[in-house]
């Protein structure tokens, strides 16, 4: 009786120990991130610029993914205007909730649904509508505000 107690104790403590057969570790990658797409069509054309595609972190804001950015110079005044396709207009709410948090004083406008704050880019307007995040960078609220209802008209 005792050596089939000890028998099944060293069986035991075999079955415990370590496993010395070393496979290596697959790598999980990341998966490409999803190309930007370009919006640049649905960008006021009067007075831009230039327009572009940025890939990743749009005017510089981490909360931003891509996105399509066009340069606007009206009357001696240099501002910007900005377009984030989403999967979907929640995705897009949320996207607006995120850059809200990264504006100093974010006020919110009812009537847009969205928020004018400022941040290292200086003011920004930023609305959501349909499955688009867009705003206005560069002007005070009552100069972006008819801007940004033009620009809003164009995003379906």
């Amino acid at each position: 009786m005792r050596r089939a107690v000890l028998a099944l104790a060293v069986l035991g403590l075999i079955g415990c120990g370590s496993n010395t057969d070393k496979t290596p570790e697959k790598k999980v990658e990341a998966p490409a991130p999803k190309p930007v797409k370009d919006d640049t069509a649905m960008l006021l054309p009067l007075n831009r610029t230039s327009a572009k595609v940025v890939q990743d972190h749009l005017l510089g804001n981490s909360a931003l993914p891509g996105g399509t950015l066009g340069e606007y110079e009206a009357n001696g005044l240099k501002y910007k205007l900005f377009i984030v396709e989403t999967d979907s207009p929640q995705d897009a709410a949320i996207l607006l909730l995120d850059t809200k948090v990264t504006l100093k004083d974010p006020a919110y406008i009812a009537y847009m649904g969205g928020y004018f704050g400022t941040d290292a880019n200086g003011p920004v307007y930023v609305f959501a509508k349909a499955k688009y995040l867009a705003g206005v960078v560069g002007l005070a609220e009552d100069r972006a505000d008819p801007i940004a209802r033009q620009l809003a008209a164009r995003l379906y």
